[in-house]
């Protein structure tokens, strides 16, 4: 694993349960500054410190060391579950993998595939009622 990933994953972490720098500095009896510093990767965590970080975060430290997506989804899921966050956070957002969302565009485009076949289907029926009553106009005349 890359070192600058653990950085990366301690941010998301702290985004993912709506805290700021400085509410999570606090929570770790640090400055402002040197929270900052560690989430930009421009500080050496120690492990004793990583520790402390998962603490904080609620997680395991083998967990943070190992987050990735369906590890981040399961954190986040656990935060909603336990009203950690807020559902305003989500927003309309929608966390998938790069595969999850391959699929989703692949289903997306099917979809439109059949909504259009279906719109010209209902685009030769209306032709073909208007040819109708045109047909019984002219009947009835």
């Amino acid at each position: 694993m890359d070192v600058s990933e653990i950085y990366k994953k301690i941010k998301a972490m702290r985004v993912l349960k709506e805290w700021s720098q400085e509410e999570t500095a606090n929570r770790l009896n640090l400055a402002v500054s040197s929270y900052a510093k560690i989430e930009r990767g421009e500080t050496d965590i120690s492990l004793s410190r990583l520790a402390q970080i998962a603490e904080v975060m609620e997680t395991d430290f083998e967990q943070l060391l190992q987050l990735n997506e369906r590890n981040v989804l399961s954190v986040l899921e656990d935060c909603i579950n336990h009203g950690k966050i807020s559902s305003k956070f989500l927003g309309n957002n929608i966390f998938l993998t790069e595969t999850e969302c391959v699929h989703e565009l692949e289903k997306s485009q099917l979809l439109l595939k059949e909504r259009e076949k279906e719109i010209f289907y209902l685009k030769e029926q209306v032709t073909h009622l208007k040819e109708m009553l045109d047909w019984a106009r002219l009947k009835g005349q």
